[in-house]
Formats: structure tokens, sequence, C-alpha cells
């Protein structure tokens, strides 16, 4: 598997990503993430096939422990509610527990899926975010077409930044349309 050292960072600790970098026009690779299903408060796994047919956002993070993270969550729940049809599925995706996610979203009322890879480390190597040192993601922003290619892909180097938010929405807009 592909290492790429030192294309991200947090401070002066030089992190090392497994995983190539995917490139706009590719075919995104399918994987299986976890949620807890409020209805029966049970674990369920998701697909990138069940949603072919709509836009995803994947906004990766690190872990909902870290403020920056966090902050990331809001803010494309404000810009998916404020700015995107609903036909736009926005996940947020960290290694962080199914049970994590889930108490951590009710907590903040945030509305959008939030997606555990905690027991699916497959999805870090196949999207080129598994951080090696940390045993974590990368912070990105992925977004995915209705035909399933990568319209858009940012892997943030510097783990204490925000991502491109505006460019990110320009390509979604453009391509809803």
């Amino acid at each position: 598997m592909h290492e790429r050292w030192g294309e991200a960072f947090a401070q002066q600790e030089q992190l090392t990503v497994i995983g190539e970098k995917l490139q706009t026009g590719v075919c995104a690779p399918d994987f299986t993430l976890d949620y807890v299903d409020l209805l029966d408060m049970a674990v369920h796994c998701v697909q990138l096939a069940d949603t072919t047919g709509t836009i995803r956002i994947l906004s990766v993070i690190n872990s909902l422990d870290r403020a920056i993270c966090r902050q990331q969550t809001r803010r494309w729940e404000a810009l998916c509610l404020s700015s995107l049809s609903p036909d736009v599925c926005l996940y947020t995706i960290s290694m962080d527990s199914p049970q994590m996610h889930f108490n951590w979203q009710g907590a903040e009322t945030i509305f959008h899926q939030t997606l555990s890879a905690h027991n699916h480390e497959q999805f870090g190597r196949d999207y080129g975010l598994l951080l090696k040192e940390w045993h974590l993601l990368q912070r990105a922003v992925l977004v995915i077409d209705r035909n399933d290619r990568i319209a858009y892909a940012e892997y943030v180097a510097d783990q204490y930044s925000e991502p491109d938010y505006d460019t990110a929405l320009h390509v979604i807009l453009q391509i809803q349309q």
C-alpha cells in the first residue's frame, strides 16, 4: 500500500498517509461504514452504492473529540441547510465509534448522517486518508457526483486548518444543476 509521508501534519508533527489520493473524474471506491439508527438504536451499515444517483459530500474528520473537526461538521451542516437541494447527501466520517457519533450528534442537534469507519479501516486506505501514526483519518472533503465519480477532492494537509468550503460548494452547485 502506498504511503505518503509529510502530506499531512499537525503543528510540527509530520504524518504518514496510507493510500493513493483520489483524483477528480475517477470512480469513487465503494465503502461500508457504520451508523446508529435512531429507530431501533442498533448499528447498521451504509454503502456508497446505497445513494447512487445523488450527490454525496464526504466531510472527513480526525475525531469528534477535536474542536476543528466539530467546527467542520457544524459548518457543513449549516451550508447544506442554507444552500443545497435535498438530493445532496452530507456525510461526516471519522474513526470514532458509531456510539460516539450517535451521542455527539444528539447532543449537538446535527441532522445529517455521521458515519463511523471505526471497524472499516479499508475506507481510509481506499480513499487515501488513513493517518498511520494516529490511526485516524486525514481531514478532507470529497464530492461524489450522481454517477459515483469524484467531482472534487481536497485533502487538508494541516490538521488544524479548515477545508476550502467555497470551492467545494461551487463544485456542488455546478453539478447540482
